[in-house]
């Protein structure tokens, strides 16, 4: 009798069942689009990344197959003096309409990049557009650049002119572009004796 008043208390436990969800983006994943450029200037695996939010502003990273990210650099320092009368970090952005910020283009050089191994590498804008500003936290603490290159370790933000902002990405590769390019590139090097 009292079963049938209260058939639940018959029923076997409830089962737990652990969802295995993907994370949730990352901010850089849900807010930008990863641009690449291979090779910058014919230098092999000098790869850089561009970030293109879609209010068209670009950060300039390094791609993840930089020479610089790879296992066993030492960064021994970082410096914007591009030349003895150009230096980025005398960038003086102001105003709605962006005055005195430096122009670039594709292959304008941002920074340079100084190795313990003596390796010294070029960091290029790789789009054309405004120079908005330079990261000063990647002077004092380089290592940021290997540890955090889509986010604190960014180079630079670039922002294309409003008529240019489409066309901004030709010439780039996108991210399955990208890894395509690495995947060929680490296969070449694995069949050459």
């Amino acid at each position: 009798m009292e079963e049938l008043r209260y058939p639940e208390a018959k029923l076997a436990p409830p089962e737990v069942v652990i969802a295995t969800e993907a994370p949730p983006p990352s901010l850089v994943d849900r807010y930008f689009t990863r641009w690449y450029k291979a090779d910058v200037k014919g230098k092999p695996c000098e790869d850089h990344c561009i970030l293109q939010h879609s209010n068209r502003i670009c950060v300039i990273t390094l791609a993840r197959s930089h020479p610089v990210l790879q296992s066993g650099k030492t960064i021994k320092s970082i410096s914007y003096q591009i030349s003895n009368n150009c230096s980025r970090l005398e960038n003086k952005v102001s105003g709605k309409f962006k005055r005195g910020a430096q122009f670039l283009t594709e292959l304008a050089p941002l920074c340079k990049i100084y190795c313990s191994d003596g390796e010294e590498y070029t960091i290029s804008s790789c789009v054309r557009g405004r120079l908005m500003e330079v990261n000063e936290n990647i002077l004092h603490q380089p290592s940021l650049l290997q540890e955090k290159p889509s986010t604190e370790g960014y180079i630079a933000v670039v922002l294309p002119k409003f008529e240019e902002s489409k066309s901004v990405t030709e010439g780039l590769l996108t991210q399955q572009q990208y890894e395509e390019v690495v995947v060929k590139r680490t296969n070449a090097t694995a069949t050459t004796p």
